[in-house]
């Protein structure tokens, strides 16, 4: 395809996401793709069997049709023994999926693509105090295409500090609307926990997206959308939560994006850990800092 018309229909992708009713969508293909009428759900499945390389040689339950829904399909655990952690003092990659970036946190603000960044505040709904703590930083991007395995894993060990539901809107995620939506990240609805580790404060941001039926933590569940424009503390568990490295975190209901921040001086990234990467979770995508700084 010419460049020229490559702009063209990147550019249309872009204005219908801004015409479309993004959340009525969103909560319409999260209600199909839960249904459990085996016509529908089959059809579901075959069809996206059909435009996507999936391997269901990796899931549980390798039958995609034994899944009681798509939804049940998307979101089907894998078995433990094809994602082994790396070694300590590793950082593991949270997730399946590709580097949309990754580097260091310049004072405020975090490379979102190419030419666009977007501030460490916004992301964080305008908590302050919270984006001064990883301000100068690092972060990391991960993109999960439609194909890849949907739930969340721990990149280190940590205990939950807080959960919080930002609201916003929901464009796709995918490069083409990286490249051309200002601070996509900081305008689309997001789930940020904040855990204490060993490298000090870690929040591993769930980004929702066009189409995600919903966005799910171990200790809360589906998180409804709230009927409210303002963010949302969510309530703390009964219990603390404290996840070991590669424990189960969460899962999106349909794909999206996470976005993981450390502060400063706690972790070096990989070499490798680079734009257009391809990561699984349970590897290796960084290290702990041995000296922490005071």
């Amino acid at each position: 395809m010419a460049p020229e018309a490559h702009d063209v229909r990147a550019r249309a992708f872009i204005i219908l996401q801004y015409l479309l009713p993004q959340h009525l969508l969103s909560r319409l293909v999260g209600r199909l793709a839960r249904s459990t009428w085996r016509p529908w759900k089959n059809f579901l499945i075959r069809t996206f069997l059909r435009h996507f390389a999936v391997r269901m040689d990796e899931a549980v339950e390798p039958d995609a049709f034994a899944y009681p829904s798509f939804n049940a399909f998307f979101t089907r655990p894998l078995r433990p023994e094809l994602r082994p952690l790396a070694g300590p003092p590793e950082i593991s990659s949270p997730v399946d999926g590709t580097v949309s970036q990754a580097g260091h946190i310049d004072g405020d603000r975090l490379i979102q693509a190419k030419g666009r960044d977007f501030s460490l505040s916004s992301l964080l709904a305008g908590e302050e105090q919270l984006a001064a703590s990883f301000a100068g930083g690092e972060f990391a991007t991960i993109y999960l295409a439609p194909y890849n395995y949907h739930r969340i894993h721990m990149p280190v060990d940590g205990g939950l500090i807080s959960t919080t539901f930002v609201p916003g809107a929901l464009f796709s995620v995918n490069t083409t609307t990286a490249a051309r939506v200002p601070a996509l990240f900081a305008r689309n609805e997001r789930v940020t926990c904040i855990f204490e580790t060993e490298a000090g404060l870690m929040a591993v941001i769930l980004v929702g997206a066009l189409f995600v039926g919903s966005m799910s933590t171990l200790w809360t569940g589906d998180l409804a959308r709230p009927p409210r424009s303002k963010p949302v503390r969510l309530p703390a568990p009964r219990s603390p939560v404290f996840l070991r490295r590669g424990g189960e975190l969460g899962r999106f209901n349909m794909g999206s994006t996470v976005i993981l921040l450390f502060q400063p001086e706690r972790v070096r990234w990989d070499r490798t850990l680079q734009a257009g990467v391809t990561v699984q979770m349970g590897g290796a995508i960084g290290s702990l800092i041995a000296e922490r700084k005071p």
